[in-house]
């Protein structure tokens, strides 16, 4: 099964991919391989969904559960640029970015919630990848979590 039947079996529904905050684009392409910039969790009336450091004004849960938002944010882009989720071969690289308290080393747990979208979505052969999970001092608008990544495409 694909990525996109997947989705509609499983109720995932992706949101309108979101608009850059700066001089940027969400995503570049070159040759068969499709760059994300950094994306945060789900806006609501332009406001994140999600605000704080993880570890202090959030959980490991809720990071996680944040850290999901933003795996979603990261397919609508995907799809807006390809047309289809089902032209991804391969999740390849991400780098996950928590918002994190002093102290705080449970950066991989957070990211998780991401990475468990991704086997969900496209499955182990083509979602599971090599990860960077690290703690940041601070993010833009206080956002818990920030990931970006690379995906082989066709």
């Amino acid at each position: 099964m694909g990525a996109e039947a997947t989705l509609k079996q499983k109720n995932l529904t992706l949101p309108t991919p979101p608009k850059p905050m700066a001089n940027y684009v969400g995503a570049v392409r070159t040759g068969n391989l499709l760059y994300l910039s950094g994306h945060g969790p789900m806006l609501t009336d332009g406001k994140p969904s999600l605000t704080g450091k993880v570890g202090r004004e959030l959980s490991v849960e809720q990071g996680y559960q944040a850290a999901r938002e933003v795996g979603l944010n990261l397919l609508a882009t995907a799809r807006a640029s390809l047309g289809s989720l089902d032209k991804v071969k391969r999740v390849v690289k991400v780098l996950g970015m928590v918002n994190s308290a002093d102290g705080f080393g449970e950066q991989p747990k957070v990211i998780n919630g991401f990475s468990d979208l991704m086997v969900e979505v496209f499955g182990e052969t083509i979602g599971k990848h090599a990860r960077s999970a690290v703690g940041m001092a601070g993010l833009p608008v206080n956002i818990p979590v920030e990931i970006e990544m690379i995906l082989e495409v066709e």
